[in-house]
Order: structure tokens, then sequence, then C-alpha cells
């Protein structure tokens, strides 16, 4: 893949994808990771002479314009963090795309309306797609790939606009690939694994090609409940997938043939209520054997005992992947094995890396500095992707 070196920008329209899905409480950005992690790109490009016109994608509006999806609060904070003006187009392909665009200098910055707006960004049909896409490409002189986060789907900014441009992989994207081979490729052991989040089916396929590589895996949150379940235990009304049982007792089955350690919750915090994430009012909980969990009870958090392995589990490790928080972390009170495990690695001499998605925003909400992190990723489904051996379209468009 070609890096933005190559390329000769100056006095050029660079168009730069990026992934600028931050979550967003009305118009305040709560988290500006992604913001932050590809800024350092478009300010190389800008400070090269670039004429550079960012596009992303912010939620899953439904093909037509949301003002709730906007990404006007994006382009304020973008402007923040690079300290240099940054326009606004209120649409992505329209006049006030094409008028924005016109008007930038050498070194200026202009972001667009959300992509999603226009239902060729997503669309499954190929002649849609690259029509939207052709009409992005008349924006623009080079295209320059940064957004990791989103290149997993095969839409148009992402897989048809690059075959259409010369192109460019941004620092961020290379950043991310040279990790990811570091989980992949002659890994530093013993490798540990830790896996959390909601639900056993979003992790099916990299669990399947970690098993080959891993020495050690952990699994909380959510998804611990169901390989609690599939071992005999009652789960309450814990978080629950009972079709994944069959997958998780083969995981299971082949983790001890192919002596990988996996390692489960041993006790877990339950209450009866879910907490309130809003106003974070104290929660009435219980801490209880992850054995006997009651029947009117939600497991919300891995316990002071799960805490305790999990930490001594990663103590050792020379190479870790994280994904997934252990509990409701966004409530301090079901917070403290998420935190357990983040202060595991960083008293761990290990090159850890942090997989994106509710893991990265974690590490931030919870007061950690993430540069003392091996790496806290942008792209939570495409890192789980690229960890499953799949073909990603978006870095297959770079690569031609």
């Amino acid at each position: 893949m070609k890096t933005i070196e190559e390329l000769d920008v100056a006095g050029r329209r660079v168009f730069v994808r990026a992934d600028l899905n931050v979550p967003l409480d009305g118009s305040s950005i709560t988290d500006d990771g992604r913001i932050r992690a590809v800024a350092p790109t478009i300010a190389k490009l800008a400070e090269r002479g670039a004429k550079v016109v960012v596009a992303s994608h912010l939620g899953r509006p439904k093909g037509a314009p949301d003002p709730q999806f906007s990404l006007a609060p994006v382009a304020a904070r973008l402007g923040e963090i690079l300290g240099r003006p940054v326009a606004f187009a209120t649409d992505t392909v329209g006049e006030s795309a094409k008028a924005t665009v016109a008007a930038l200098a050498d070194g200026e910055v202009t972001l667009l309306e959300n992509l999603r707006f226009n239902a060729g960004e997503t669309s499954k049909d190929d002649a849609e797609r690259k029509a939207f896409a052709e009409q992005l490409a008349g924006l623009a002189d080079l295209y320059v790939g940064d957004g990791f986060g989103a290149v997993h789907r095969k839409h148009a900014s992402v897989f048809d606009l690059p075959a259409l441009l010369p192109h460019a992989v941004g620092d961020l994207i290379a950043t991310e690939v040279g990790v990811l081979k570091r989980l992949t490729e002659d890994v530093a052991r013993p490798y540990v694994v830790v896996l959390g989040g909601a639900k056993v089916s979003d992790k099916v396929g990299v669990i399947e090609n970690l098993l080959q590589k891993a020495d050690r895996i952990l699994i909380g949150g959510g998804m611990a409940y169901t390989f609690l379940k599939a071992q005999g235990h009652e789960v309450g009304i814990s978080l629950l997938q009972e079709d994944q049982i069959p997958t998780v007792l083969g995981y299971l089955a082949e983790a001890e043939e192919r002596g990988v350690e996996f390692v489960l919750p041993t006790d877990v915090l339950v209450s009866t209520d879910f907490p309130d994430l809003r106003t974070k009012a104290p929660a009435t909980f219980s801490v209880v054997a992850a054995d006997a969990i009651p029947a009117d009870q939600e497991g919300l958090d891995i316990g002071p005992d799960s805490r305790e392995l999990f930490a001594a589990k990663l103590a050792d490790a020379k190479t870790v992947f994280w994904n997934g928080p252990m509990g409701v972390f966004e409530h301090p009170d079901y917070a403290g094995g998420t935190k357990a495990v983040a202060q595991a690695l960083l008293e761990s001499d290990a090159f850890s890396v942090v997989g994106g998605g509710d893991s990265a925003a974690a590490v931030r909400i919870l007061g950690f500095d993430e540069t003392k992190f091996g790496h806290i990723s942008t792209g939570g489904g495409a890192s789980l992707e690229y960890l499953e051996g799949k073909q990603l379209p978006g870095l297959t468009a770079l690569e031609g």
C-alpha cells in the first residue's frame, strides 16, 4: 500500500475517508478518541499544502438526512484539535459540498456531512454504490483511506472510491495494520486474549481463530453468562444467548484439546435492577459465586475474586488483546471489573492492544492514560474481522 508521503498533495484536493463515528449525547461528543486518532493525518496533509476534504459516517441513518446524526459537532471539535478552522458542508455531494470544496485554499480543511445521509454509501447494489462514489470522486484529485473503523464495510467511500482516484493509506490505518500483525505473526508469548461485551455471537469468528493462536482466553462481560450456562449453571436473568450454547461447548472442548486455558469469572455482581446510566444513582447489588446466581437476578460485572484471578492471568503475558468490557462500566458500581483488567495491563510487561469500541471508550472514560497502553484501536469490528482472518474490503481497495 502506498503511503501519504508518496503522494504529491500540494495544491490538490485530497479526500480523506476518516472514521469520525463518535458517541454523542445530543450535540455533545462524549468521547473524541476517533477524532484525535485521525487528526495527525489531516494535519500532515494540510501542512503540505493539500486542500483536505474529510468525510465520514456517524451512526446508522436510513440513507437520508437526519439531524441527530449530523457531523456538525464533529467539525467544530476537529477544528479545535487541529488548531485551524474546519469548514462544514451541509450535504455530501450537493451544492454545499461543491461550493465548500471549491472555496478551499491550499492547507485548508473541510468536513462533509454524514456520508450515510446518501443511500448510495451503504447500498448492496454495486451500480448505486459506484454512482455515489463517482459523485464523491468529483470533489477530489486524490484519495487517502484512514478510517480503520470502516474498512470491513463494502461501502462506496471505503471500497468503490479508491478505484476512481490515485490513492494511499493514511498513518492511522498503517499503524492499525502494523499492530494487528503483531497479534497474528510471530507473537510474543504468553499470548492472552480478554473478551467481554454483550454477545458471544459478536465474537464467534475471532474466538475460533484465536483458539489456534492464544495461550489463554479470559471471558467476562455479558457473554460470560452463556459460557456459564453451557457449563450447567443458573444465570438468572443475565444476558444469555441460548442458541450459542452448542458453539460455546465446542470452544471449551477445542480449548482443552489444544491446551488453551479458558478462564471464566468465579464470582459476579448481581442485582434485580439494571442501573440508571444517566443519573448514575447508587445501585443495589450483591456478590455471589458465578455458579450460584439467583434465578431472579442479573449479572452486571465480574466480582472481586474474578478481578484478582484475571489480573493474575495477565501478569506474565507478553502480548494481550482486549476487546469488550467486563461489566456495565458506564455505571461506577459496575466498573470495577473493567478497571481491574485495564490496571492489570498497565502493570504487566505485555504489548497490549485495546481493541476498539466499548473497550477503548472505557479506558478513556475511567480515567486511564491511553498512552500507557501498547495501542488503542479505533476499529472494534474491523479489528475483530482482521483477527478472524477475513479479507477487509477497505484494505483490499487500498492495495490496488
